[in-house]
């Protein structure tokens, strides 16, 4: 099985082709880097997702958050279902934690609000 990938670690956007069979990377070309090597085994094998919404604050509007670190793709909704719920107490600085281990992560604020 071939798949195509385009690179996303750097801004080259090297266009990649990955060889698989039995669900493992055989072969990857078009990477100019062992960083693209890296990547297209990782997301042929293992993909990994930053998850960036916002989640209401007590007085209704909205804040920035990320996840600290990756996780899963395939657990992006049930992590949004998560950050949907949560309601922020202000104040709100850059890098407050909202929500502790959420598939191996916390949700963080990544903007002010007072």
């Amino acid at each position: 099985m071939e798949r195509k990938l385009t690179c996303i670690i750097c801004p080259l956007g090297c266009p990649l082709t990955v060889e698989l069979a039995d669900g493992k990377v055989v072969k990857v070309t078009g990477n100019t880097c062992k960083r693209g090597e890296a990547y297209a085994n990782n997301e042929c094998t293992n993909p990994q997702r930053t998850v960036t919404s916002t989640v209401i604050c007590t007085d209704g509007c909205p804040v920035a958050v990320k996840t600290e670190g990756t996780i899963p793709k395939d657990k992006v909704f049930e992590c949004m279902e998560i950050i949907n719920k949560i309601v922020a107490p202000l104040p709100v600085r850059i890098g407050d934690v909202l929500a502790t281990d959420v598939f191996g992560t916390n949700i963080v604020a990544t903007a002010n609000r007072d």
